[in-house]
């Protein structure tokens, strides 16, 4: 769907999508870094958790942009 569907700027929209999606990933990072732990590849585990906090970073990114341009 357009973002001009949905009632949403397309800037907000892309905000909105990029939050959804780091925070979806964030989520299943767990599940990896679980998997990495069990299979001893602590390695593995540990980039994982790297990727997952770098999600929850845009995540939050996305946030504070939001806030901001729902002031203005």
């Amino acid at each position: 769907m357009p973002a001009g569907e949905t009632g949403f700027d397309d800037v907000t929209f892309d905000l909105i999508s990029v939050q959804y999606h780091s925070l979806k990933a964030g989520h299943d990072y767990g599940q990896y870094v679980r998997d990495a732990r069990n299979a001893g590849l602590d390695d593995v585990a540990s980039f994982f958790e790297d990727v997952m906090a770098q999600d929850s970073e845009r995540a939050k990114r996305c946030h504070e942009l939001l806030a901001k341009l729902q002031k203005s």
